[in-house]
Order: C-alpha cells, then sequence, then structure tokens
C-alpha cells in the first residue's frame, strides 16, 4: 500500500490471469442476478413456450428477449443470451427433478465443488433420502473424483453427520451441498510420489487436528462443569469488555464455552487463511450459541463477530451462493451490534470510551453487504455499501510509521494498532491510551487475586464450622460469595462425600517426573495428589502457577493426603492410561495455544485483504455504472 500527500489511495488488483477469471465469474453472477430480476419482474417462465418448444429445446423467442435485456443492461447480447439459456436449462432440469421425486422418491442435491476445479461447480447428484450421510460422502468422492476420507460436506449450514440418514439431518429435495476439500487434487498429486504421500499425510494431519479440537474443547468444558465452584479453575474463563471475569448460568457455561472455544478455533484458522478447515469450527460455534439465552447473546458482541466470520469464509472460499441466508447473517450481525453497542454506539462509548477498534467490525460489515448486493444484481445498494467501506478503511488504515514508532517505546505491533484506531491515528495519545490499559489490566488482575485470597479465607472459615471443602466452595459459589449467606447452607454438608475424590498417595515415579521437570518435591506430590496421579495437568497447573498450586487446591490436596489408600491394584492401570493422558493434555494445549492473549484479537487486522476486496468490487459496480451512463 502505498501513501500519497498523507492519504491512503487503495491499490486494485493487479492484471493476472487468476483475478480476469475472478472478474469474469463475479460479473457473470450479477448478471445472473439483475436477469433473475427482469425475469421475475415481468413474470416470464423460460421453461414454457415461447421459449422452450416441445421437445425442451430453446425457442426463437429467447433471442429476441436475450435482446432486449441486453439493451437495457448495456451487455453483449450474446453473453445474456447465453446466461438466459443456463437459467432455462437450470428451470428444466429443477422441473423434471421434482416430477421425478414426487413419482419414485429420489431426490437431487445440487453440489458446488471447490473453487479450484476447472469443471462447472455446480453439479446435480441424484439420491434416496434414506441413505446415511457417509454413503453420500461415498457416492460424491466416486462421481467427482474425490478421495473419500479427505472430504467434508456441509448441507444447511451444519457438518453432514456420517453416522445419520440424510432424513434425521433435515436433507431435503433440492437442497444445496458444499464439499471442503482437505487435499488436492489425485491428478495434481500423481505428478510426484513424495508430493502425493507428503499431501495424504497432510490431510491426515488436518483432519486430526479437526478431532483433536473437537476433544480439547469438549476436555475444557467439561472440567468447567465437573468442578463445583468454576471460578477455581485455572484453565477456562469467560470475560467481558472490560477485561473482566462475569457470571455465567451453569446451565449456558458449558454452551457458551463451547461456542466461544470453537470460534477461536476458526478464527485461529481464518488468520493461516484455512477457510476449509475453519469453516466447520464456526458452523459448530453457532449451533452451540443457539443453545445460550436470547438476553446473553444481546449483550455481547460474540454472535455477531461469529456471523460475519462464517459469511467470509463462505465469500473466501468461493461458494457464497450456497449460503442461502447470508443476508439474514449480516442483517442479525447488524442487529447484535445496535443491541449491544447501543445507538449510534452510545452503549460502547461509556464503556471503552472510544469506538474507533470496533469500526474493523463494520468495515467487514459494509464490505460483506456490498459483495452480497453485487451478487445479487443490486449495484447502486452495493456501491453504497462498498463505498462505506472505503471510507471507514480510509479512517482505520494505521501509518506503519507511527505503529513503528509505538513499538519503539516497547508496544507490540498490535497494540500500536488498536491503540492508532482508538486515538483517531494520534502516537501520543495511543501511547497513553495503550499505558493506561495496561495499567487497567494489571489492577483488574489484581482485584483478581484480592477476590481470590478473601474466598479463600471464607472457604477456612466455612471448614471450621464444620463444612466440607466441597460443601464450603458450592454453598460460597450458589451464594454469589456471601459468606453470611453460605453459613446458611447446612443442608449442603449432605451431598456427595470427599471420599469419593481422594486416592492414595501418588508414586514416587511420577513424584520424580515432575521434580526431573523443575518442580519442587513437596509441589509436586501436592499436585499429583489434586489431579489423580495424571503428570500431565499436575505439570500444566505448576506452570501456569509458576510452581505452586493455588491456595484453593492446596486445600484440596490437604484433604486427600489425610484419606487412607486403596489398593495397589487400583493404580495399576495409570500407565496405560498415558497415552490417552497424552492425547488429551495435547488437545487441551492446542485449544489454549489459539486462545489469544489479547482481550481485543479480534479487533485487531492489517486490513490488507480488505483493501483489495473493496478495490475490485468498487472496480465492478463502477463498470455498471459507467455502462448505464452510456445508455
Amino acid at each position: 500500500m502505498k501513501i500519497n500527500g498523507g492519504r491512503s489511495r487503495i491499490r486494485a488488483l493487479g492484471g493476472s490471469r487468476l483475478a480476469r477469471l475472478w472478474r469474469r465469474m463475479a460479473q457473470k453472477k450479477y448478471l445472473q442476478s439483475k436477469l433473475t430480476q427482469f425475469l421475475r419482474e415481468d413474470k416470464i417462465q423460460l421453461w414454457k413456450p415461447p421459449y422452450t418448444d416441445e421437445n425442451k429445446e430453446v425457442g426463437l423467442a429467447l433471442k429476441d428477449l436475450a435482446k432486449k435485456y441486453s439493451d437495457k443492461l448495456e451487455c453483449c447480447e450474446n453473453e445474456v443470451e447465453k446466461i438466459m439459456d443456463e437459467i432455462r436449462c437450470k428451470a428444466i432440469e429443477r422441473g423434471t427433478g421434482n416430477e421425478h421425486y414426487k413419482t419414485t422418491g429420489i431426490a437431487t442435491i445440487e453440489v458446488f465443488l471447490p473453487a479450484r476445479l476447472k469443471k462447472d461447480r455446480k453439479n446435480l447428484l441424484e439420491t434416496h433420502l434414506h441413505i446415511t450421510g457417509r454413503e453420500l460422502r461415498s457416492k460424491i468422492a466416486e462421481t467427482f473424483g474425490f478421495q473419500e476420507n479427505y472430504i467434508k460436506i456441509v448441507i444447511n449450514k451444519k457438518q453432514l453427520q456420517l453416522g445419520e440418514t440424510l432424513k434425521e439431518q433435515g436433507v431435503t429435495h433440492n437442497v444445496k451441498a458444499m464439499v471442503l476439500e482437505l487435499k488436492q487434487s489425485e491428478e495434481d498429486v500423481r505428478k510426484n510420489v513424495q508430493v502425493e504421500e507428503e499431501k495424504r499425510n497432510e490431510a491426515k494431519l488436518e483432519e486430526k487436528r479437526i478431532q483433536r479440537t473437537k476433544r480439547g474443547l469438549e476436555i475444557l468444558a467439561e472440567r468447567a462443569e465437573m468442578v463445583v465452584d468454576p471460578e477455581a479453575t485455572p484453565y477456562l474463563d469467560i470475560a467481558n469488555q472490560t477485561g473482566r471475569s462475569i457470571r455465567i448460568p451453569p446451565s449456558e457455561r458449558k454452551a457458551l464455552m463451547l461456542a466461544m472455544g470453537y470460534h477461536e478455533k476458526g478464527r485461529a484458522f481464518l488468520k493461516r487463511k484455512e477457510y476449509g478447515i475453519a469453516l466447520p469450527c464456526l458452523l459448530d460455534a453457532d449451533k452451540y450459541f443457539c443453545e445460550c439465552c436470547t438476553e446473553l447473546l444481546d449483550t455481547v458482541d460474540n454472535y455477531a463477530v461469529l456471523q460475519l466470520d462464517i459469511v467470509w469464509c463462505y465469500f473466501r472460499l468461493g461458494q457464497l451462493e450456497c449460503l442461502d441466508d447470508a443476508e439474514k447473517k449480516l442483517k442479525l450481525a447488524q442487529e447484535c451490534f445496535r443491541k449491544c453497542y447501543g445507538e449510534n454506539h452510545q452503549r460502547l462509548l461509556h464503556i471503552k470510551g472510544n469506538c474507533g477498534k470496533e469500526k474493523v467490525l463494520f468495515l467487514r460489515l459494509y464490505l460483506l453487504q456490498g459483495i452480497r448486493n453485487y451478487h445479487s444484481g443490486n449495484g447502486e445498494e452495493a456501491y453504497e455499501y462498498l463505498n462505506k467501506a472505503r471510507q471507514l478503511f480510509k479512517e482505520l488504515y494505521t501509518d506503519p510509521s507511527k505503529v513503528h514508532n509505538l513499538m519503539q517505546l516497547g508496544f507490540s505491533a498490535q497494540e500500536a494498532r488498536l491503540g492508532l484506531r482508538a486515538c483517531d491515528g494520534n502516537v501520543d495519545h495511543a501511547a497513553v491510551h495503550i499505558a493506561n490499559r495496561r495499567e487497567e489490566l494489571d489492577q483488574i488482575k489484581k482485584e483478581e487475586r484480592e477476590k481470590k485470597k478473601r474466598r479463600l479465607e471464607n472457604i477456612n472459615h466455612l471448614k471450621g464450622m464444620g463444612y466440607s471443602m466441597r460443601a464450603a466452595r458450592q454453598a460460597l459459589h450458589q451464594a454469589s460469595g456471601n459468606l453470611e449467606e453460605a453459613q446458611k447452607m447446612w443442608w449442603l454438608n449432605d451431598s456427595a462425600p470427599e471420599s469419593n475424590n481422594r486416592q492414595q498417595s501418588p508414586s514416587q515415579e511420577k513424584i520424580d517426573q515432575l521434580v526431573y521437570m523443575g518442580f519442587d518435591e513437596v509441589a509436586a506430590k501436592a499436585a499429583l495428589r489434586v489431579f489423580r496421579d495424571n503428570v500431565q495437568l499436575a505439570a500444566q497447573t505448576l506452570v501456569h502457577n509458576e510452581g505452586r498450586l493455588p491456595p484453593d487446591l492446596q486445600l484440596s490436596a490437604e484433604d486427600s493426603s489425610s484419606t487412607p489408600s486403596t489398593s495397589p491394584s487400583d493404580s495399576a492401570g495409570t500407565s496405560s492410561a498415558s497415552t490417552d493422558e497424552d492425547m488429551e493434555t495435547e488437545a487441551v494445549n492446542e485449544i489454549l495455544e489459539d486462545i489469544p492473549e489479547h482481550e481485543e484479537d479480534y479487533l485487531d487486522s492489517t486490513l490488507e485483504d480488505e483493501e483489495i476486496i473493496i478495490a475490485e468490487y468498487l472496480s465492478y459496480v463502477e463498470n455498471i455504472k459507467s455502462a448505464a451512463k452510456k445508455n
């Protein structure tokens, strides 16, 4: 990107072969949409005479109609006629398919293939609806030349479940199915045996990554549910826009954690431009968010951001037309932002003092609305939204020299971009803003530590009154930390006995493993008691807490240390379970690695992709406007 006279200049995509191909595809979609609009307005049915004869061949009247519409659009008559014939043929195919479905029960599925394929990307496939998802996947792989285990199918914005029938999953006649490919085509990989093996291994790794993502998120969510007091878990936390922890109703906590976890994982894949792997994660996040109450979704912007990410992912996969409700999702995002941020961002300004960073989300929203309108044949609306996106881009563009100046002061590039956008590009103000935010977060962490200290004191007080550890934690949690209220909950002492959670002293071998890693022997023993001899979890916790157990877990260790040992045979299975433990730890670590440290990571973007796409689509719309002026 170049700067001229202090103003950002939008860079258009170069005249490469790929760019020209993309331009032709976009213009064809626009023409298809406009022609479909004209046909509806004029109530013309191309599959009937005089446009289609008794043999279902094209009628002479189609040529006259094509001339009328080409004059109206100021386009090439032959191109318009060709597109109209495609619309006619598709209508005939659909009608034939409808009749066939009524008489035989065999449904037609419109299969959208990956963008890289040279062949027609939209293809029809006939199938019964009582077959399983696995059988449909096999049929698609065989028909279109994929390797079965290296593709995923998305129907109705959900991953196809292999073990359920199509009917059970709501698949109907004339539904759209999108194929996501985890490797390149077989034709490409045959060029080199080594490349083929690498691609196969890569696909297997990607599939394993998806499965580890699911397992890791399930483990984290299950852990949060199993802990009597969710505040005691050291791995998961849900915070508000200021960075403070918030309480979530237990009935919705697991769904919200899974939703946010899948969303973060999907965003991590989006950053790496791995759209085919990102989409299943984002769709799973959407599924779990729908299990949360409306009131919760209206108070946070996560759900709105997810809608943008899903539409963006479909667009980057070149399959935007496969998302029937793109307009609905974008309207939903806009409405969620309004409820969350307030009219004219008033609520956001009250909470944060500025709204510069959040404008990145609106740039993405306007851009996608512009793209959707263009592909729907609405040129004027497309220009309006794209122009809004262009204006926001100019406003949000961060000067690299200013970013560099802030980095020289010890701030990260991410902090610099966010700070500059919050302060309208003023370097001095941005430096103060970032420093103040750091101090604010340090203060929040200090308050959280003090809160935990008070809670520990309250637990000790309740234990002195005869409460068990479990009952003390549960009473404080249900009383929202109020000690006086917790003292009234004697009935909780009748809950499951502590002995259920106790176990023998940890084996010396596992203590030695942790000591060898550099941990203190006393801390190692205590951690192994708490985590039932699980070396991986004990090590994670000690690393997370600088070699010590958190105070609450220290109390758990003291309780368990006084418990009688069980028979030696009970520990015999621990070594056989070590592989499962390693796999679970690996899955959890992958999730934790993708959870960004900065709470506003989702607002940070270089806007490089958006800059190019804005320029592309504005050029398409301006071509239409130029043609209209000539007319």
